[in-house]
């Protein structure tokens, strides 16, 4: 799937909540681990193929101008438009209507939402709406969605019932659509998107990971935390970490955990590379009756114990107990429980790695936006779904050197474009 081939950034604000910082910078070039924030959402952009960025500036927009120029340094054509700084987002979209692509992403310059661009294209082409939201769930959201993904009612005053949504800040936008439903140029672009979701004309794509902001101090703090580069692991259980029992057996107690001398040995060199693990895993058994939750846990708990005492930090386990019939979120190949780990750890999805076993740990990995790598006698297996792994190997011994690299060029990639 093709993603927009232009996004637009809207850079104009005040930034009032971020004070005292943007008394003397505008928001956008907010601090993070010696680059502007606005700069992990322009490599996200450039990573996912979206080369073309119209930044919308009005408060101190020069200094985001000498920072970026035209954006060669970070791989990209950036163009500006510029306006004072009372002018409503209404009003620079229209000042720039020249530049707009007949199709655009638009976006916030303040959230970095964990997406896959081309999940919003497929959605767009696939349900027609001249405007398509990123959203998540929220109580006492600005957002009712309908079953089958149209917006039904877009509140700015939240006072509707059922507003059980609230958008993030990236959407896809129709360009003369959208410019036409404003009343005037004079008004904030949530009059367009009002006016366009009474027309059905609008539909909303729902993301569960967890995004972040610098839209006030404490978001910003936050955003700092996540934003730090990690050298942090997913892994699976059964058949990665420990050899799987008989077909329809369960490790139910610690004297049937019996670990793969491989994986171990792996986790261990990992670890001397400053490698910390989250082990994610899928135990049906206990939906069945065939286990208990207690014994799980026991087991799980003695692991990160004997793990530990060779030098391997895992930081958390986390448990799906549900029967495979069940429907719920977090048994794999569905992402709950990844979405839990970017929370709870502040792991970012695409900065990271899931190793597994099995075909469905690459469409576990895929749904949630990491990489996968897939060892065992299974390797070749296509996920499906374009869930190819980023690595196969018979062990993950074989997959060290891989993963190393993929870190170092995550981290290669931060120091190179940090100011």
């Amino acid at each position: 799937m093709t993603v927009p081939a232009q996004a637009v950034i809207l850079c104009g604000g005040l930034g009032t909540r971020l004070r005292p910082l943007t008394d003397t910078l505008p928001k956008p070039l907010a601090p993070v681990h010696g680059r502007p924030f606005l700069a992990y959402v322009i490599e996200q952009l450039r990573e996912q193929g979206v080369n073309r960025i119209l930044l919308l500036t009005g408060y101190r927009g020069e200094m985001i101008r000498d920072h970026f120029g035209d954006g060669a340094s970070s791989g990209v054509r950036i163009d500006y438009s510029s306006g004072p700084v009372d002018w409503e987002t209404g009003r620079r979209l229209v000042e720039a209507r020249t530049a707009l692509a007949p199709q655009f992403l638009l976006l916030y310059s303040d959230n970095f939402v964990p997406l896959r661009i081309a999940r919003v294209a497929e959605l767009h082409v696939s349900k027609p709406a001249d405007v398509t939201l990123v959203l998540q769930p929220k109580e006492r959201g600005n957002i009712r969605l309908a079953p089958d993904g149209a917006i039904e009612r877009y509140d700015p005053t939240r006072t509707a019932a059922g507003l059980d949504f609230v958008e993030v800040g990236y959407m896809l936008v129709e360009r003369d659509a959208a410019l036409a439903a404003l009343p005037s140029p004079d008004v904030s672009f949530s009059l367009a998107l009002q006016q366009l979701t009474g027309q059905g004309r609008v539909n909303g794509l729902v993301t569960r990971d967890a995004y972040h902001s610098v839209s006030d101090n404490d978001r910003w703090r936050l955003a700092k935390r996540y934003l730090a580069p990690k050298r942090l692991l997913i892994i699976d259980r059964v058949c990665t970490i420990n050899v799987k029992p008989p077909r329809g057996e369960y490790v139910r107690g610690w004297e049937d955990f019996q670990p793969i001398d491989e994986t171990v040995t792996a986790m261990r060199q990992l670890a001397e590379e400053g490698f910390r693990f989250i082990v994610v895993s899928n135990q049906a058994g206990i939906g069945r009756g065939v286990q208990t939750a207690a014994a799980v846990d026991a087991v799980n708990r003695r692991m990160v114990e004997v793990l530990r005492d060779q030098g391997i930090d895992v930081l958390d386990v986390y448990v799906c107990p549900h029967h495979w019939d069940d429907g719920c979120d977090c048994r794999k190949p569905e992402p709950g429980m990844f979405f839990r780990v970017s929370r709870e750890h502040l792991v970012r999805m695409d900065r990271t790695v899931y190793v597994g076993d099995d075909p469905r740990d690459c469409r576990a990995a895929f749904n949630a936006g990491c990489l996968s790598v897939l060892i065992g006698p299974d390797r070749d297996q296509d996920p499906g779904g374009g869930a190819l792994p980023a690595f196969s190997s018979a062990t993950l011994l074989d997959a060290v050197p891989w993963i190393v690299s993929a870190f170092q060029a995550w981290e290669s990639t931060t120091e190179s474009l940090t100011c």
